[in-house]
């Protein structure tokens, strides 16, 4: 009698969405049509999230040299115990960022030293620390997992980062409907978490890409609950370029600082936002 399933299917019956909210399943997935079948006993092909473990994906708690990694980015030990950060154990050099919802493991996106990224395969696109903004009224949204972690030494855990680059520069394009919007797909997974938030402080990075992550989260989050970060001068001719950055050279009380004076999101172009429906 629980209502814990949420189905769309668009009007021409080519696509259908689904997820189970229930605390203990979140099974979610994507139904299209055969471009080939009619609408009658069409075939499905149909894509699932399966059910993941630590174990499955070759994981292990973080060793010696990634904890020393972190140290000189100024992430504790407690952070990364408390963020479920891990390494794969065949490649003790590879970072593991793994994506939680309702404490289950969902996905999981890789790091190595050199800065080599890559996602586990066939899972489900979400904010990374999204058990973290379950009803809060403010949330932080960065641009990389680090920097998440960077947000919490500096006192706040009410923050999420979005699981992939930013944009090379903002659309000129309306926004589109939500299943063609799979760049930021991610959204729209977290939108039952995001619907429930009043103020939205955007920490991107500096970079002319991450700015215009700022602009294409705010055109979909709506820019009326919209703050945005300014990053500090680091010489005459730079800027600090995200929030790690600025707690190894600053610290976390210049870090939280900057949050606490984010300043209203100006806006650019008038665009439509994610409805809440």
């Amino acid at each position: 009698m629980v209502r814990s399933l949420s189905l769309h299917i668009i009007q021409d019956g080519s696509l259908g969405m689904w997820r189970c909210f229930h605390t203990e399943c979140g099974w979610a997935g994507q139904s299209f049509a055969d471009s080939m079948a009619a609408y009658n006993g069409v075939t499905k092909k149909v894509k699932s999230f399966e059910q993941m473990s630590e174990e499955s994906l070759g994981l292990e708690p973080l060793g010696a040299k990634l904890i020393a990694y972190f140290g000189e980015r100024m992430i504790s030990e407690e952070t990364l115990r408390r963020n479920a950060v891990m390494q794969m154990s065949n490649d003790k050099n590879v970072i593991a960022f793994t994506y939680r919802r309702n404490g289950q493991l969902v996905g999981c996106k890789y790091r190595t030293i050199g800065k080599k990224f890559w996602q586990e395969k066939g899972t489900e696109k979400i904010l990374y620390g999204l058990d973290d903004i379950n009803d809060v009224p403010e949330i932080i949204i960065v641009e990389g997992e680090l920097d998440k972690l960077s947000l919490e030494e500096a006192g706040f855990r009410n923050c999420v980062s979005v699981p992939g680059g930013a944009p090379g520069k903002v659309s000129t394009k309306e926004l589109p409907s939500f299943e063609k919007d799979t760049a930021f797909q991610f959204l729209w997974n977290c939108k039952e978490n995001l619907n429930k938030v009043s103020r939205i402080i955007l920490a991107t990075d500096g970079d002319t890409s991450g700015q215009a992550l700022a602009e294409e989260l705010a055109r979909r989050l709506g820019r009326e609950r919209c703050w945005q970060v300014h990053w500090p001068k680091k010489d005459e001719s730079s800027c600090f370029k995200d929030a790690n950055e600025v707690l190894k050279c600053m610290g976390p009380a210049a870090l939280k600082k900057l949050i606490e004076d984010a300043e209203i999101y100006q806006p650019h172009v008038a665009n439509h936002v994610m409805s809440s429906t």
